[in-house]
């Protein structure tokens, strides 16, 4: 064999190109690869496609010379690689889901629950008790058929009648070994089950015949009805159950993402229309629908130049689309996101018709200003405070929509603190805000001059107080108060005069708009609003009429707190709420007639919230405010209008003490309590309307009484124990307060 000579220049391209023909000649092909990458170049037709793609991959730069060349310049640069390593995650924006659900962290939706349940678990105990005969004559009926039922299975047992379709399979499959196999296994169950059968059926004789013979009849009596009732069991048919449904459930529709879709492309906005009808929607959801409260709630991204203002501007339509009632959808802005970023809640239920929940501070409690006091309930049930102190409360609606209502809850609570002063101004002159009179310092209802004189000169004497309080302040030594303003500390000290002074005046319009006060009574609200906050001083108005007539701009620029319910424009809603609030979504116009007492709230908490103010009747209120005066009568902290120095009408001051002593009659030492609730509605009926026992006790209850079991006779003459009070219990809790009033008013001297 001769030797190959070795290429002596083995990058040659010829030699490698005679290399190549050479070992074509053998029949096959040979692809020549460069040795060297070459440039790519775009075909002649096709320069702008590859000018393209290198622009796209970042490949094309600009360099000084390309200036004017007519090259596209790379203006966004290169996403970055996502970081790699032990923390990943770290600078990126991430929303971490709740560990336990929303509802388990509350505790009222907790105890909801459990209420529900124990509610569910009663009514269903008593409907099926009730109806326990009816179950039983029915099974009664059924036991016949139930014992045929019994005896064709017990045969069809003994029988092996379900081997039969095993059988009849290896017949039509011609399969005679399966068969025979099967035959024979039949045939030996067969027999033993008879056996057993027989043996069954000797010893069932034979426990009747022993039950007959020594077992006493009441308990064949039960053996018998239950076997009635068992038979009766088996000879029920699935389509004719025996019990009846307790309850009957309206399960609301499940809130999914083509439901949300769906309500969203039916409002007519083009920019949704247009993103759906590109295939894909441009709706997207940033969270999981979950459930939240008492509804769902859901997060969703809109299409690109879409704002949450136009959802909400179109509540009725959206809750169209979803097929819900107007009151249960609720769609609001996510004040932490982008303009496009909507939070739609769906409730169960229709937020007017639920029930509302009693007030926590209806039967027992007081307050105290410097925390929060409860207020209403959100759309999701959960319960609203608002700290008033520090703060300024401002009230908007049209008439007849719970304004008046509202106000109510804040004074009763403002009333329950014993160390606040009220001064209540109401100038509609219906007398809604009436039971608070017994624990106001300044108070006056009507819709005339009197009254609105009355206002001003207290308005006067508030805002002279704010010289008064700022001196003080700052003659305090730095350690009594560190933040120059009023604490609970300094507030609980009666001689300092830092106490929490609350001013409400209901249908401020006709002091704003007087052609004789207007302008002194613009500026004294709001230097008030102003300055008074940090001296413990409250303003709180409240108006149907909110315009720009009726509520100055230096009020309605200035306060902290807002409620607006039901408005009927734009200027009213922004009037109310703050400018540009109908503009970012908060529209106060969407609510409908049905949603009295239903608003939005502004200031009392980091975003806006819709609270339904809570409900309190005028009999409730008399009771809470009867409460309030004798938590103020114990502090000793009764003064002006309440205590008899100021008067609008010739009512004398009232004391629940010394007029439950005037009821007692001479030689009468006890009386039971409906006696003197009766007593009390006869002799003072404007002042204890529709007193009952409960009112008379919770009445009683600050002043350390409690009803007690005392003998009494009835009109019959018959002698009975029955729950009442003491006349010397009564007339020694009077003596105490008095003792306390004087030693307050001797130290305020």
């Amino acid at each position: 064999m001769s030797e190959q000579p070795m290429n002596p220049h083995p990058n040659d391209e010829n030699a490698n190109a005679d290399q190549a023909e050479q070992e074509a000649g053998d029949g096959g092909r040979v692809l020549d690869f460069p040795a060297r990458p070459v440039e790519l170049t775009a075909p002649a037709d096709e320069p702008a496609v590859l000018e393209r793609d290198r622009f796209l991959t970042g490949e094309i730069v600009n360099h000084p010379d390309d200036a004017g060349g007519g090259r596209p310049v790379l203006v966004d640069a290169p996403a970055p690689r996502r970081p790699d390593g032990v923390l990943p995650w770290i600078g990126r924006e991430i929303e971490r889901r709740p560990i336990i659900a929303p509802w388990l962290r509350h505790r009222d939706d907790i105890r909801d629950a459990a209420r529900w349940a124990t509610g569910w678990a009663w009514h269903a105990a008593g409907f099926h008790t009730v109806r326990a005969p009816l179950y039983a004559a029915r099974l009664a009926a059924r036991s016949p058929r139930g014992a045929v039922v019994a005896l064709a299975n017990a045969g069809r047992w003994v029988g092996d009648a379900e081997s039969k379709p095993l059988r009849d399979g290896a017949i039509r499959g011609r399969e005679a070994d399966q068969f025979l196999r099967l035959a024979a296994a039949r045939a030996e169950r067969v027999r033993a089950r008879r056996r057993l059968a027989v043996v069954a059926v000797l010893a069932g004789a034979a426990g009747l015949v022993a039950l007959d013979t020594w077992a006493p009849g009441w308990l064949l009596g039960l053996l018998a009805v239950a076997a009635v009732l068992l038979l009766g069991r088996v000879g029920t048919t699935p389509d004719k159950p025996v019990t009846g449904r307790s309850v009957v459930a309206h399960k609301p529709t499940r809130l999914t993402s083509d439901l949300v879709v769906r309500a969203l492309g039916a409002l007519g906005l083009g920019e949704i229309n247009k993103a759906m009808s590109k295939g894909a929607n441009g709706i997207t959801f940033p969270a999981p629908i979950t459930r939240d409260g008492p509804g769902w709630r859901a997060d969703v991204d809109l299409p690109y130049g879409v704002t949450v203002s136009d959802i909400v501007e179109r509540r009725d339509r959206l809750a169209s689309g979803l097929r819900r009632p107007l009151g249960c959808v609720w769609p609001e802005p996510a004040h932490d996101a982008h303009a496009g970023r909507l939070v739609l809640w769906v409730g169960d239920q229709d937020m007017s018709q639920a029930k509302p929940r009693p007030w926590p501070l209806a039967a027992h409690g007081q307050a105290d200003l410097f925390r929060a006091v409860p207020f209403g309930m959100d759309q999701r049930g959960r319960l609203v405070s608002i700290l008033l102190m520090f703060a300024n409360v401002l009230i908007g609606a049209m008439p007849r929509f719970g304004k008046t209502f509202a106000l109510r809850v804040l004074l009763l609570a403002a009333a329950l603190d014993p160390n606040a002063q009220l001064r209540i101004f109401e100038l509609k002159g219906t007398g809604d805000l009436s039971p608070l009179e017994g624990c106001c310092h300044h108070y006056a209802s009507g819709a005339d001059d009197q009254t609105i004189d009355a206002a001003m000169e207290s308005l006067r004497e508030v805002y002279a107080e704010l010289n008064t309080r700022a001196k003080r302040i700052a003659g305090l030594p730095r350690e009594l108060c560190p933040e120059n303003k009023v604490t609970p500390e300094l507030a609980a000290r009666r001689e300092l005069g830092l106490f929490p002074l609350v001013v409400a005046i209901d249908e401020c319009q006709e002091l704003f708009s007087h052609p004789d006060h207007k302008d002194e009574a613009d500026r004294l609200a709001t230097g008030i609003i102003k300055r008074g906050p940090a001296m413990g001083v409250i303003l709180i108005l409240a108006t149907q009429r909110p315009d720009a007539k009726s509520l100055p701009t230096g009020v309605s620029s200035n306060v902290g707190i807002r409620f607006c319910l039901r408005v009927m424009g734009q200027t009213e809603n922004d009037m109310v709420l703050g400018t540009s609030a109908y503009k970012n979504g908060i529209r106060a116009t969407t609510f409908g007639p049905r949603d009295k007492g239903i608003g939005y709230l502004l200031g009392a908490a980091d975003e806006p919230q819709i609270v339904r103010s809570a409900y309190i009747d005028g009999p409730t209120a008399e009771a809470i405010a009867g409460r309030a005066r004798a938590l103020r009568e114990l502090a000793g902290t009764i003064t002006g209008h309440a205590a008899g120095e100021t008067r609008t009408d010739d009512r004398p001051a009232r004391s629940i003490l010394a007029d439950v002593a005037a009821v007692f009659a001479p030689g009468e030492d006890r009386l039971w309590s409906d006696t003197i609730a009766a007593r009390l509605v006869q002799q003072w009926p404007t002042t204890y309307p529709g007193t009952t026992p409960a009112t008379l006790a919770a009445l009683l209850k600050p002043y350390g009484l409690a009803p007690a079991q005392v003998w009494g006779t009835d009109e019959t003459g018959t002698g009975r124990n029955r729950r009442g009070y003491l006349r010397d219990a009564i007339t020694t809790a009077w003596e105490e307060t008095e003792r306390r009033r004087r030693r307050t008013d001797g130290d305020n001297r």
